[in-house]
């Protein structure tokens, strides 16, 4: 009894386990789809701290979206890798509309507040929005 307990919950583990590492890894090329030049580059090449700031605060995000939305799921794991799949993908086209937005409210471009070697004030701007929006949409999951 107890070694099938572990095993299946050992499987649920893993199971929202990767489903949170798959909505951060497309959380990270989302953030690099929307940013100029090659994102890898210019984090650990160029090392850019503004880069950096956007990309931990999309992925702290996204993570607060998925602990929201299994704290929220019913027993069934099925339905609840769904939902926290749903909430997760919503929450990532929410983070990029807002760094759109900003970008077109904002003066200057994306690139080169992206690319500048101080850190620039957006970029804080941008790393609150996203994490404004995790933690609406998990207290809507809660």
């Amino acid at each position: 009894m107890l070694l099938n307990y572990l095993i299946y919950e050992t499987g649920v583990v893993l199971s929202y386990a990767g489903c949170g590492l798959l909505l951060m890894v497309i959380g990270y090329f989302v953030v690099d789809l929307l940013t100029p030049g090659k994102l890898h580059v210019i984090l650990w090449e160029q090392k850019s701290r503004n880069a950096a700031v956007l990309v931990a605060s999309d992925l702290a995000g996204v993570a607060i979206i998925v602990i929201a939305a299994i704290r929220a799921s019913s027993d069934d794991l099925a339905a609840g890798i769904l939902s926290t799949l749903v909430f997760g993908i919503l929450g990532i086209i929410l983070m990029g509309v807002s760094f759109v937005l900003i970008g077109l409210l904002t003066p200057g471009k994306t690139g080169d507040i992206i690319n500048s070697p101080q850190m620039h004030p957006e970029v804080w701007v941008n790393a609150t929005a996203h994490l404004g929006i995790a933690g609406i949409m998990a207290a809507a999951l809660l």
